[in-house]
């Protein structure tokens, strides 16, 4: 006879408890709820017997024995202090008299979240509706497969009637900083200090401090769709409905951060106990070995790193091919994540790549929370009169420095007739400035973007300057945001610093200004088109929604799922967390050969996912 002998089971039994398995006929609690009333037992006595409740309850030390219903045959013990739900069924099994005995189980309804915008969050439960949601600042809608395929979502529904809380899991985003005011987000918020994180984002609206208060926006969306407060009748929801999130700003007011600041929020996360650091961060395609480091040490204190694929998809989309980091970093700790639009469609802007992405998840048009009321002041250089700027320049009959059409002896061309360009003369040995006052009082920050056309002489100079006081930027007291000094380039039309923090101008009396300085050789060009100049600003309230696309809405909706599956079994290292949602992801065509893996993230799948014992030994005799 062959008997096969499995050694270490211990483990495994370990294992089938910390998933809720039925052992021995009880059920045990899951981690973040109980799911049996802990002092009752249901009796089922067998026709005749020989007891009564009464005397069955003195017989083993309950409180009491009440008639269940209708079934004079059923009964409800109360249990003694210090009896045990397991003892007591173990016990009451083993009398004659008992048919059965069980735990007094606890049912919930499906959970589904109370909250009134959560039917446009199809990463959630997809049933073909249209995204239509509310639009600020950078948002647009993605219009393919919108509305999508019905079913085509992160399966959280089956997941949320298993875990919605993920308290005991703290969740660094290392971002843009985060609105911890947000209604919708401030229950959640990591405790750690009064402002609930870290600034590392050296701009010139705050500086390096320990406010992490976001003035871009983006951080409080990423946090939004990790852990948004469940079932608070406000707006939407978070892949958690309970969460534990640590602000780490490393991005400024323009989205805009470095090795030094990246470095520094990682290591900080780490150091005050984050499990998962979610990196929705612009990749660069040059190797930063100081970055990679700080993901290593990661590794070395147990943290699971999520991070985007990034948002090349129409250009250079295979990471493969053309790296780009953090993505391709190959730490063992780091998950990579590309984007899906509504019908689990590869987004048409996301990265991919064979070997260096490894799941896909809900990346388009996704609802989450957002920092404030964003606004653009559009085209405040249009139009035939240039209304509210005012002139100087140095050269007489220049014009003041200043026209909207192409004419002898001018510095500055705004909006021109093309097919004059490159005819025009202006002044050699000339300071022509423009300037205009704005009133940016009362908002948390502002930027400024613009597009230039640079047609000018070796040797001169343009600047752009502001002033907190009004009046002209290029005296003392203003502030030099751009200075190129530059030969000419022939009408190229290219955009220049498409985010200037002007965040240190918030006044009502903010004037901004170009300068263009000509040298004394002969000049036959035509100076500087500076077309698409606006103003973005920011003012931080608790209430403001947003709507976007990328692969860093995509990364968030992954981080929750792990935050899920860590919550659920405590014990869990990175490598179990990543194994589960890679393993129990979904197969759809779009991430055949796209992915590691070639799955979308499916939480119920990676909560449900056993990883396979390891230490079993068979023998055979």
């Amino acid at each position: 006879m062959n008997k096969i002998t499995l050694v270490s089971l211990l483990s495994g039994i370990g294992l089938l408890l910390s998933q809720n398995m039925t052992f021995a006929g009880v059920s045990f609690p899951l981690t973040g709820g109980i799911q049996f009333v802990p002092n009752q037992v249901l009796v089922k006595f067998k026709p005749g017997m020989a007891v009564s409740g009464a005397q069955f309850a003195t017989n083993y030390g309950a409180q009491a024995m009440q008639a269940v219903g209708n079934k004079p045959d059923i009964l409800l013990a109360t249990l003694s202090p210090g009896q045990t739900v397991a003892q007591a069924v173990r016990t009451y099994k083993n009398d004659p008299n008992v048919a059965y005995a069980q735990p007094n189980y606890i049912y919930h309804s499906a959970a589904v979240p109370s909250d009134p915008q959560y039917g446009q969050q199809w990463a959630a439960k997809n049933n073909g509706q249209s995204v239509n949601s509310v639009i600020q600042g950078e948002g647009w809608i993605y219009p393919t497969d919108n509305p999508g395929t019905a079913g085509d979502d992160m399966n959280l529904e089956s997941a949320w009637n298993v875990q919605t809380d993920c308290s005991t899991v703290v969740i660094a985003v290392v971002d843009s900083g985060i609105n911890y005011n947000s209604t919708d987000l401030a229950a959640n918020m990591w405790m750690g200090n009064a402002k609930h994180g870290q600034n590392f984002a050296a701009d010139v609206a705050t500086g390096a401090g320990s406010d992490p208060m976001d003035l871009a926006g983006h951080g409080t969306h990423v946090a939004g769709i990790i852990g948004a407060v469940g079932g608070n009748s406000i707006a939407g929801v978070g892949v958690c409905w309970k969460a534990n999130l640590m602000a780490v700003r490393v991005l400024d007011a323009t989205g805009t951060g470095s090795s030094a600041s990246i470095i520094s929020g990682i290591a900080y996360a780490v150091a005050n106990g984050a499990k998962i650091i979610n990196m929705s961060l612009a990749g660069t395609t040059a190797f930063d070995q100081a970055y990679s480091d700080a993901i290593t040490s990661a590794q070395a204190s147990n943290v699971l790193v999520v991070v985007a694929a990034g948002n090349d998809g129409l250009t250079t989309p295979n990471n493969d091919i053309t790296p780009h980091w953090p993505c391709n970093f190959i730490q063992t700790n780091l998950l990579c994540v590309a984007a899906l639009d509504q019908s689990y469609t590869l987004a048409n802007f996301s990265d991919w790549g064979a070997t260096s992405v490894d799941v896909g998840a809900p990346g388009t048009n996704i609802l989450s929370t957002w920092a404030g009321t964003s606004t653009i002041i559009p085209n405040l250089i249009s139009g035939t009169t240039p209304s509210g700027w005012v002139g100087s320049s140095t050269t007489s009959g220049s014009g003041g420095g200043w026209a909207y059409a192409a004419s002898p002896n001018i510095g500055w061309l705004i909006e021109p007739n093309t097919t004059t360009w490159g005819t025009t003369l202006y002044n050699a040995n000339t300071d022509d400035r423009v300037y205009k006052t704005f009133n940016l009082a009362g908002v948390n920050a502002a930027t400024l973007e613009m597009d230039l056309g640079i047609n000018v002489q070796n040797g001169d100079t343009f600047n752009v300057n502001y002033s907190v006081l009004g009046g002209d930027p290029f005296v003392a007291g203003g502030t030099t945001i751009a200075s190129i000094t530059t030969g000419r380039h022939d009408g190229l039309t290219a955009p220049y610093y498409s985010g200037i923090n002007i965040s240190s101008c918030i006044s009502s009396t903010c004037s901004i200004g170009f300068q263009l300085i000509s040298a004394s050789a002969s000049v036959r060009d035509i100076g500087m088109d500076i077309d698409n100049f606006k103003i973005s600003t920011l003012t931080n309230n608790t209430s403001s929604y947003n709507t976007l696309n990328g692969t860093s809405m995509a990364t968030p909706e992954v981080v929750g799922v792990a935050a899920l599956v860590w919550a659920h079994n405590p014990l869990y290292t990175y490598s179990d967390v990543e194994n589960a949602i890679k393993n129990g992801g979904r197969t759809i065509p779009s991430l055949s050969g796209k992915t590691t893996t070639g799955k979308a993230v499916d939480a119920m799948g990676a909560l449900a996912y056993i990883n396979p014992p390891t230490g079993i030994a068979i023998v055979v005799h």
